[in-house]
C-alpha cells in the first residue's frame, strides 16, 4: 500500500493525477502485491497444499500421476494426481523446507510403486540427488570438514 501511495503522491506533485489515475494505481498495486506474495505451502502424510490469492490447490502425493518441472532460473513444479488436482510448486520452497521436501519425495515414491507416476521419476530423481546433496553439503560445512 506504501507502494501505492508514493506513486499517487508523485503524480499529483507532478500534476496529473484523476481519479480513473488513481484507479489504474490501485489496480497496478494490487497486481504488484499479488506477485509479490508467495503462496503459503502445507504438507502432511500424502498430500500437498498451497494457498494464495487465487484460493487453494492441493494434491495427493501418494496418487501422482505426473511431476514435471519447467522454468531455468525460476524453476517450479507442477504436480497432477489421478483426482485431477494439479499444484504448482516453486522448488525454492522444496530447498529452504527439507520437511516438505520429505513428504513429497515419500509421497512420489509410494505413487511409482503403485504404478500411478507415469511421467516424472527422473525428474523426482534428479531433484533428490540435488536437494540431498546440498544437505550434506550444508551438514559438512556446519561441522567444519568443508
Amino acid at each position: 500500500m506504501a507502494f501505492v501511495g508514493l506513486i499517487m503522491l508523485l503524480d499529483r506533485g507532478a500534476g496529473g493525477l484523476t481519479l480513473p489515475r488513481a484507479g489504474l494505481w490501485g489496480a497496478l498495486g494490487g497486481m504488484v502485491l499479488v506477485g509479490l506474495v508467495p503462496p503459503r505451502v502445507s504438507a502432511g502424510e500424502g498430500c500437498l497444499a498451497a494457498r494464495g490469492f487465487t484460493g487453494e490447490r492441493r494434491v495427493c502425493t501418494d496418487a501422482l500421476v505426473s511431476l514435471r518441472r519447467y522454468g531455468g532460473i525460476a524453476a517450479h513444479l507442477v504436480l497432477r494426481d489421478a483426482h485431477g488436482q494439479w499444484l504448482e510448486l516453486d522448488l525454492h520452497v522444496l530447498q529452504a523446507i527439507p520437511l516438505i521436501w520429505h513428504l513429497l519425495d515419500a509421497g512420489a515414491r509410494r505413487s511409482l510403486e503403485n504404478g500411478t507416476l507415469r511421467h516424472g521419476s527422473q525428474v523426482l530423481q534428479e531433484l533428490a540427488d540435488r536437494i540431498d546433496g546440498q544437505a550434506a553439503h550444508a551438514v559438512l560445512t556446519a561441522s567444519g570438514v568443508l
